[in-house]
């Protein structure tokens, strides 16, 4: 650790991480993706199917709704006590293996449960060990990652979950003649690179007994940022908070939307969504890495975020009044572009803003990635209110909808004053 400061406060910075750090580093977040988002897209629709296939409807919403609740709760959680941890294999390292280690066995239950109620325990457990990892790896940002190479760091992990659903959903297809390793694959993508990533992690290590006392006040605390106190953080918040009510927007209704404004045949669809996806991926990387390493060069975070989610809305609104596939795929590169910027940058920017970096930052990253869960249920939930309008259908205004969303998401970075 070397000293530096923001203005007149003093904060303890880390080492120079390594290029083999980093390559790690980003092939774990990446392969955590991996597993928990293929059964998310493809996996656990096809396990349930096969499971109880008259009532798949209702079986696939109950998994998907109760792990939805529990990723909100665990994230925060499990971050918060990887502060607090004083193992002497270090305070992150025991959170990231036995996370891998739980989740993977989640994803084995999950592919041989014979009934619905053993496949939601085992997605449960999953759920939980594969959030607890994405809460160590997200802490490890601001723990093992200076500054000066936050923003090309954050740009690697930024494409991570764009990328994920194109290498998972590939995964799923090869393999969906076994549903073991339809579930096992992606969870070997997962935990193979998240235990190397422990093995040559230079952890932090706290003393026995310097935690204040875990209890009930303790753990309530795990789940708040004082947006008043920190109102750079709250900002922060806010701003990924509405981007992803976009962002959840489309990933939900994209395959409804050419099916009923764009008049795709059904048989078309599953092709269609995937080609959208490998193009707005390729953009997503693109921008990712390109204005990562950018925004360390200038020393500026907000402006990228700020230019990314207007272009990202822009792309919605595209989207909104396409009337043909053509004009819908340059939406999607317009979300593609606009999405990697602002998930590259935007993470080193909060990194940069943590009300408590050195004792809090896996809780308060924990509470930040409650701005990426919430939008996935909430989304879904508000949608039909704008599709009523005028009669029903109206992908325009829920697109428009979405678009706003996003720019007021924008525009709610500018208060931000402790990141240029």
């Amino acid at each position: 650790m070397v000293e530096s400061y923001v203005g007149t406060e003093r904060r303890l910075e880390p080492e120079r991480a390594s290029a083999a750090f980093i390559a790690v580093y980003a092939l774990a977040y990446l392969g955590l993706w991996v597993a928990l988002l293929t059964p998310v897209v493809v996996s656990l629709a096809v396990r349930v199917q096969q499971i109880d296939p008259d009532g798949k409807e209702g079986s696939l919403a109950l998994v998907t709704g109760v792990g939805a609740l529990l990723a909100l709760v665990a994230n925060p959680f499990f971050g918060h006590l990887s502060d607090r941890t004083t193992s002497r294999f270090g305070m992150r390292r025991p959170w990231l293996v036995g996370g891998a280690l739980a989740g993977t066995l989640g994803l084995a239950v999950v592919s041989l449960a014979q009934d619905v109620p053993v496949l939601l325990l085992g997605w449960c457990l999953a759920q939980a060990g594969l959030n607890a990892v994405l809460a160590t790896l997200t802490a490890l940002l601001p723990d093992q990652v200076p500054t000066a190479q936050r923003g090309r760091v954050s740009g690697l992990l930024g494409m991570a979950m764009s990328a994920a659903i194109v290498l998972g959903t590939f995964l799923a297809q090869a393999l969906q003649n076994s549903s073991f390793w339809m579930f096992m694959a992606p969870g070997l993508v997962g935990m193979v690179p998240a235990l190397l990533l422990a093995a040559m992690l230079r952890d932090r290590r706290l003393e026995p007994g310097s935690q204040p006392r875990y209890d009930v006040r303790e753990f309530a605390r795990g789940f708040w940022v004082n947006p008043v106190r920190h109102p750079d953080f709250g900002w922060a918040w806010l701003s990924r908070f509405l981007l992803f009510m976009g962002v959840a927007t489309l990933l939900t209704y994209q395959a409804y939307y050419l099916t009923d404004r764009l008049h795709v045949p059904e048989g078309e669809v599953a092709r269609l969504v995937f080609v959208a996806t490998l193009v707005q991926t390729a953009f997503v990387v693109a921008g990712s890495n390109a204005s990562g390493w950018l925004s360390d060069r200038l020393g500026r975070r907000k402006i990228f975020v700020l230019s990314s989610a207007v272009v990202f809305g822009l792309g919605l609104l595209v989207i909104g009044l396409a009337g043909s596939f053509s004009t819908f795929l340059v939406g999607m590169v317009l979300t593609g572009l606009g999405q990697g910027v602002y998930l590259a940058v935007d993470l080193a920017l909060v990194a940069d803003v943590l009300p408590n970096r050195e004792t809090d930052a896996g809780k308060d990253l924990g509470v930040f990635n409650i701005a990426n869960a919430m939008p996935q249920s909430l989304a879904p939930a508000i949608a039909p209110v704008f599709l009523a309008v005028g009669g029903g259908g109206n992908y325009s205004v829920l697109f428009g909808a979405a678009a706003a969303f996003a720019v007021v998401g924008a525009l709610s970075i500018q208060p931000v004053r402790r990141v240029r």
